[in-house]
Parts: structure tokens; C-alpha cells; sequence
């Protein structure tokens, strides 16, 4: 079984872009982490969909380390070449997280992907936030600085739609302290857009690696105020992915060959009690799809979140939407609704 690539000469291009982009964070977060020469704190896991026929990808992961809670930096191109009745004609995408396991030590997501529909067009999705368990305005500040540089047209209206789409209506505050959201954004100069997306990526991905540089050391100290704050956050988080996450409840609908690549971004322990203390927050139906992640997690406070139970989370998840089509529209959104499931099904005929 081989990875079949797309055979757009852009999506060539994007994917490519989007590969080196993961070696570069790799690299960065290596030598940040002072990771001996010849040694690596990450594993490589490939997958493919339909055994590589359209496409797959490689994720680099490291979970429960001396450093990293968790972290995976995944790559993905799925394409439909061969199906002509499917609007997508390929996505490219780098999508990822880093949890550092220091609580002083701010966690991470970013995401760049290529979208190119069979009707001619194509457009980028751009997002990157930081999100720190305690408290670190100098890491927000920098943060910030760094996205405003990286793009001084886009940024205002970045910021706006990131703070809409990273609010948690239940609990009334927001996911992290920085946020950065392009949806469905091109202009008429596609090298352009290009380049811009290309040194975004390098931009937040080299600030971040700066950002924790010194934090992440095993030699910090810290107090169980700021352990049970890092827990308390890490559980927030989840929340957020799984509740609200256009972006990662899209992924599961269309297929699940990557179930583990799609939920990466999950920490690996959270809080059960407080998880089910915001339940209650929660309107019909999605007080339910809480109810079924918690039936997913085992009844434990440091919970985990492994293989086993983020195998569990995607069919919980997945069979909810399933039942309840129409909770969809309750997900955060930006300016604008991506079609994602809709681009990977059959296109109904013209009558």
C-alpha cells in the first residue's frame, strides 16, 4: 500500500510547503528541547485513505515525555482524482499542537491548509493560538507581536474571527489568550497567498519555540497550584475540541482511517469531575454528547485520554452528529461556514 498524491500541480506544491513546515517545527521543538544528536523525542505514524488510493499522511508524535504532555505536528492530502462526482478535488494540510508537559510552559495550535475544489477554485485556511495554563503576559505579547508582523493586512480581521471562533459559550471565556483565524481566504494573487502562508507557518512556529525555550526545563519549579491549573486547562480544552471544533468534528464525519491523527490535539489527562461539572452548561442536545464523553473516559481524576479512549471519543462523537445532524449548527464558527463534509460527497445531479 503507497500513498497515491494528488496530481494538481498546486496541491503538489501546498503539500510540500506543508511537510517542510513540519519538519521545521519538528526541528524547532528538538532544539529547544535540547533533544541529543541522533535522537529524536517524536515517533512517525503514517496513515492512508482507502489504502493510500486518496491520499493519507504522517503524523510525528510524542506523548508523556520529560517534555511534552503531548505533541503531535500531523500532515494530510486527501484527494478525489478518480471521482469526478465529489466537489474536493484535494486538501493539503498541516495541523498541530504541542502540550508541554511544564504547566509553566504555554501549549500550541497551528494549522495551514490548501483546499482545491474540481469547479476551479481554491482557498487557505489559517489558524494559530496560543494557550497557556498559567498565567505568562510576556508569552502573550510576543505571541501577538509575532502574528501582527507575519500578517499586518490580515491580522485585525484574524484576531476577530479567532476570538469568535475560539469562544466557549458554556463557560463564557475562551480557549486561549491568542488567537489567529483565516477561513475560506484568498485573494487574486495565488503566489501571494502562497508566500504568505508559507512564512505565517515559519513565523508562529519559530516564536513559539522561543516562547517556551527555558520554560520547558525539568529544573523549573513548580507548585501543585499550577499542576492542578495545567490540569484544569488541559480538560478545558477538550472540552472545546470536542464540543465545539467545526474543524476536528468535520474530520470524523468524512472518514474514520485517522481517528488518532484527528483527535491529536487532546491532552492526556484531564479533569473528570470538572468535566462533568460543566454538563449542566451545556444545551440540548450537546449535554448529551457530554454525557457520551464521559461515558468514553474512564472514572478516574488525573483522567486519561489514550489510544483506547480517543478511539471511543471519535464513535462517540460521530454516531451524536449522526443522530443529531442539526447540532452542527450549535459549533463555533468564523465569518464563514466551510462546506468540509459536504466537498467530500457525491455531488447530487442537476435537474
Amino acid at each position: 500500500m503507497k500513498l497515491v498524491p494528488a496530481q494538481s500541480p498546486t496541491a503538489t506544491k501546498a503539500y510540500k510547503m506543508i511537510v517542510e513546515l513540519q519538519a521545521h517545527f519538528v526541528s524547532e521543538l528538538e532544539r529547544v528541547c535540547g533533544t541529543p544528536s541522533g535522537t529524536s523525542s517524536f515517533q512517525e505514524v503514517p496513515w492512508l485513505r482507502d489504502q493510500g488510493a486518496h491520499g493519507g499522511g504522517k503524523r510525528m508524535v510524542a506523548t508523556n515525555t520529560d517534555i511534552f504532555n503531548r505533541a503531535s505536528i500531523n500532515t494530510s492530502q486527501v484527494h478525489y482524482d478518480d471521482a469526478p462526482t465529489k466537489p474536493l478535488a484535494s486538501a493539503s494540510a498541516l495541523s498541530a499542537i504541542v502540550h508541554p508537559r511544564s504547566p509553566l510552559a504555554p501549549s500550541v495550535h497551528i494549522h495551514i491548509s490548501w483546499t482545491e475544489l474540481k469547479a476551479g477554485r481554491g482557498y487557505w485556511r489559517i489558524m494559530a493560538d496560543l494557550n497557556p495554563a498559567v498565567e505568562n503576559l510576556g508569552a502573550k505579547v510576543a505571541f501577538d507581536t509575532c502574528m501582527q508582523l507575519a500578517a499586518p493586512l490580515h491580522y485585525e480581521k484574524a484576531k476577530a474571527q479567532g476570538e469568535r471562533y475560539f469562544f466557549i459559550p458554556a463557560l463564557n471565556r475562551h480557549r486561549g489568550v491568542s488567537h489567529f483565524y483565516l477561513e475560506d481566504f484568498s485573494t487574486k494573487d495565488a503566489a501571494v497567498d502562497f508566500a504568505f502562508a508559507r512564512t505565517f507557518g515559519l513565523s508562529v512556529i519559530s516564536c513559539y519555540a522561543s516562547i517556551i525555550s527555558g520554560l520547558i526545563s525539568k529544573k523549573a519549579v513548580v507548585n501543585k497550584e499550577q499542576t492542578d491549573q495545567q490540569l484544569a486547562y488541559h480538560t478545558l480544552y477538550l472540552f472545546q475540541v470536542l464540543t465545539l471544533d467545526r474543524g476536528t468534528t468535520s474530520g470524523l464525519l468524512v472518514h474514520s482511517e485517522n481517528d488518532l491523527g484527528i483527535l491529536g490535539s487532546l491532552p492526556a489527562f484531564v479533569n473528570r469531575s470538572l468535566l462533568t461539572a460543566w454538563q449542566k452548561n451545556m444545551p440540548a442536545p450537546q449535554d448529551q454528547l457530554v454525557e457520551d464523553i464521559l461515558g468514553a473516559l474512564p472514572q478516574k481524576t488525573p483522567c486519561p485520554v489514550g489510544d483506547e479512549e480517543k478511539l471511543k471519543l471519535a464513535e462517540a462523537i460521530r454516531k451524536h452528529y449522526q443522530t443529531h445532524p442539526k447540532a452542527l449548527e450549535l459549533q463555533a464558527s468564523g465569518d464563514v461556514l466551510p462546506p468540509t463534509v459536504s466537498n467530500h460527497q457525491t455531488a447530487k445531479p442537476m435537474r
